[in-house]
């Protein structure tokens, strides 16, 4: 079982110093986070993408490889990659680079976005959202598995003989998550390809995100990838916590109360009876948690959302310390008690390089240029002076 944390990058005004923090400052904060969350034990940090404000993630593959510098143990990742608004091609160059910097230590959530405006900024349609996640991955399944990709489909120009660089490490292709709010084709997406489904399981009530879970395990299981209880599955939280319940509710009310995310609505009380969110002790956290498994099953990441709303580094920084120690080994030791025999661990790359290889040694791709037409995206032929001036003829 893999825990870490997850953030939407959000820049929002603390509204107990009444400041709001600067780009600089927010980016200086959230790699301090993510070199803490290793230090306090966790497993994994993942943050997601936004092209608009008051976010700064727009570049999280960057983002990413800074801190695997920084680190030596934590597994990175996304939360989530736009698959609708990037050239899969792009995706796919940029991931495998992480890939190869962080010696692995890396995999990747798609999901389609929630900002309608992000769209037509990099000349798509959100109507077309779900054909557009549909192509675009199984172009980006391919460009990580094939050397050589021929591709012609509706939303992009058609590749010939296209080789995308680097070759994922090892010739092993990062581990895909699938991120869904709301969407059944995006879980029957996942469960198609032998994916992992990450479910945000932050906003609404936990009967949503298990009626999505229940149909990905099923056509998990449909498509011959294994029993639905071994599907890979992920899910989010949040958690504010304090040694006492009281004094959580009393540190962490104004931030819920003027948050942009759901302030001004439901009370914190029915908030959290609703969902996910837990405001309290530890051991309120962690008996929370620990429900998750009833209705969504055996499952293998849980991270969770804790700089958000403003809340100032420093109190972001004591709240990894408290699940670090006090939570998640509490959680680690329940959930592997209770894990049926039969579900496997989250995939890394190394066991993804053991399933591939075995006790063979991995490939190491050393793409040939000559194979195809990297160069000018053209079919793979050598020109005839007749051919060259028919194409252009003004030269």
């Amino acid at each position: 079982m893999q825990f870490g944390i997850f953030s939407v990058s959000d820049i929002t005004r603390d509204p107990v110093a009444d400041a709001t923090p600067s780009e600089a400052e927010r980016i200086d904060a959230i790699v301090k986070i993510a070199v803490h969350a290793e230090e306090v034990g966790l497993d994994v940090f993942a943050v997601g993408e936004h092209h608009n404000p008051p976010f700064f993630s727009s570049s999280p593959a960057v983002l990413l490889s800074h801190i695997a510098a920084l680190t030596e143990r934590l597994v990175l990742s996304t939360s989530t990659t736009l698959i609708t608004t990037n050239d899969p091609v792009r995706i796919a160059e940029e991931y495998a680079m992480l890939q190869h910097l962080s010696k692995g230590r890396m995999d990747v959530m798609l999901g389609r976005g929630n900002t309608g405006p992000v769209y037509p900024w990099f000349g798509k349609d959100i109507r077309q959202s779900l054909p557009l996640a549909l192509e675009n991955y199984n172009l980006l399944h391919r460009l990580w598995r094939e050397d050589v990709v021929d591709f012609e489909g509706h939303f992009r120009t058609p590749l010939q003989g296209f080789t995308s660089t680097p070759r994922p490490l090892d010739d092993v292709a990062p581990f895909v998550w699938h991120g869904s709010i709301r969407t059944p084709e995006i879980a029957e997406q996942a469960a198609f390809y032998g994916d992992g489904f990450f479910a945000n399981n932050i906003f609404w009530p936990k009967e949503h995100y298990q009626r999505l879970i229940a149909f990905y395990r099923e056509r998990f299981e449909h498509y011959g990838h294994g029993t639905g209880k071994q599907a890979i599955v992920g899910l989010g939280g949040q958690a504010y916590i304090a040694k006492n319940s009281q004094d959580a509710k009393r540190e962490f009310r104004p931030y819920f109360n003027e948050a942009p995310v759901y302030g001004n609505g439901p009370t914190m009380e029915e908030f959290e009876e609703a969902t996910p969110l837990t405001v309290g002790s530890p051991q309120e956290v962690i008996d929370k948690t620990l429900t998750f498994r009833e209705w969504a099953g055996d499952y293998q990441r849980q991270l969770f959302l804790m700089d958000h709303a403003g809340l100032p580094l420093s109190t972001v920084l004591k709240q990894l310390d408290l699940l670090g120690e006090e939570v998640v080994p509490v959680l680690r030791k329940e959930l592997e008690a209770r894990r049926d025999p039969e579900v496997p661990d989250a995939p890394t790359h190394a066991s993804l390089v053991t399933a591939k290889y075995g006790d063979e040694a991995p490939r190491q791709p050393r793409p040939n240029a000559n194979r195809g037409d990297n160069v000018t995206g053209a079919s793979p032929y050598q020109d005839t002076e007749e051919q060259f001036q028919a194409s252009y003829p003004s030269l």
